[in-house]
């Protein structure tokens, strides 16, 4: 039997199914929650189905890529790693120079070609997680070592997080600082060494936020959205309405009255907010369970592949499982007003080019890697 015909009957299809859940969810509700905003709009020509065609586009894209980077050997993305981060920097430094990278509301994060707008920080998070799984696995002996271990790596990921505040786009330097320490973690590192990084990050964190007035305002208006309901509150307390509206069945898809011009962002950032409003509690539950399986599964992926001494793909599943599973967290936690307020998107639903493709190549990644376990368990080749 063919490569080409096994594939089909040989991979996770728990992950599979949750991946086409989380997917098909978004383009419904990426539709429902982007009409009003779409109508209303003289960028998108006032069709209501503006953002739903972009989006299916988008996803088109995403799934078209996926499919061409599972086909690459983890051995051979393990070579290509060091040069996928590479370009994620020089795209990090293009997006900062004047008419190269692209303003929006006061940040630089997207580079413009007119037609396209790629987001390096997207890229980035993926580049991250396999640079710093070839370094781990690489260094396995250097791992106990702070100096030959730690600081090489951390030097790298200042660089990079200098890079994303200047930006700014602390979220994406949040998650991408928790792959790469979170890899570091699962490959060995000395607990000791561990524990003054954390020491160290929170102090960090609190300083870059207290420096900051912009940082500092949302902070404040996290705390207590109500005191300031129309200014620096306003977006997470219409997302508290859109929760409490909902209550356990939600008020019916595409019935959302937060939609409606109230709530910023709501296909993006505020997403889950919708999902709240129309679907309630059961659908809220469902996509933190759909979020929860592909963690689980990518772990499990994870952990038979380091079972067969395959450390490098064992640390890219983790640090893609821990990509996924930390901005699902952190997005889930602002909208729920539960974490002050970022720039991060619901990864597999929200409208977004650059997140959508990025999130199918890190899943085709995982599956790649899950079929190359299951081949050797059996006896083949990768």
């Amino acid at each position: 039997m063919s490569v080409q015909q096994q594939i089909p009957r040989e991979l996770d299809p728990l992950l599979i199914w949750s991946v086409a859940a989380l997917l098909l969810m978004g383009v419904v509700m990426v539709y429902s929650a982007s009409i009003a905003t779409a109508e209303g709009s003289r960028a998108s020509a006032y069709q209501p189905s503006y953002f739903l065609i972009r989006h299916l586009i988008f996803l088109a894209v995403g799934l078209f890529a996926g499919v061409v980077v599972f086909r690459i050997p983890s051995a051979r993305l393990q070579k290509l790693a060091p040069a996928i981060f590479a370009v994620g920097v020089v795209m990090l430094i293009a997006v900062l120079i004047p008419h190269v990278g692209r303003d929006v509301n006061g940040a630089r994060r997207w580079i413009s070609f007119g037609f396209v707008n790629p987001q390096p920080s997207e890229l980035m998070k993926f580049a991250v997680a396999l640079y710093a799984a070839d370094y781990t696995s690489r260094k396995q002996a250097d791992m106990k070592s702070f100096w030959r271990g730690f600081m090489p790596l951390a030097f790298v990921i200042l660089f990079v997080g200098a890079l994303l505040l200047r930006e700014p786009d602390f979220g994406a330097f949040v998650v991408i600082t928790a792959i790469a320490f979170g890899i570091l973690f699962l490959g060995g590192i000395r607990a000791r060494i561990f524990a003054l990084l954390i020491v160290v990050a929170v102090i960090g964190f609190i300083l870059l936020i207290w420096l900051s007035p912009y940082r500092r305002e949302r902070i404040l208006g996290f705390m207590d959205p109500w005191q300031d309901p129309l200014g620096k509150g306003y977006q997470l307390s219409h997302a508290l309405i859109a929760f409490g509206r909902g209550e356990w069945t939600g008020v019916g898809l595409g019935a959302s009255i937060e939609k409606l011009f109230y709530l910023p962002e709501a296909h993006t950032d505020f997403l889950l907010a919708v999902i709240a409003e129309e679907l309630g509690f059961i659908g809220v539950a469902t996509v933190v369970a759909l979020f929860a399986i592909i963690v689980h599964r990518a772990f499990a992926i994870a952990r038979n592949a380091h079972l067969l001494d395959r450390h490098f793909a064992g640390l890219s599943a983790q640090g893609l499982g821990i990509w996924l599973g930390v901005q699902a967290f952190i997005n889930m936690g602002v909208n729920m007003g539960l974490l002050p307020t970022k720039g991060l998107t619901l990864p597999l639903m929200s409208f977004g080019g650059s997140g959508i493709l990025a999130n199918c190549v890190a899943l085709a990644v995982l599956l790649r890697i899950d079929w190359e376990n299951r081949q050797l368990a059996r006896g083949g080749r990768p």
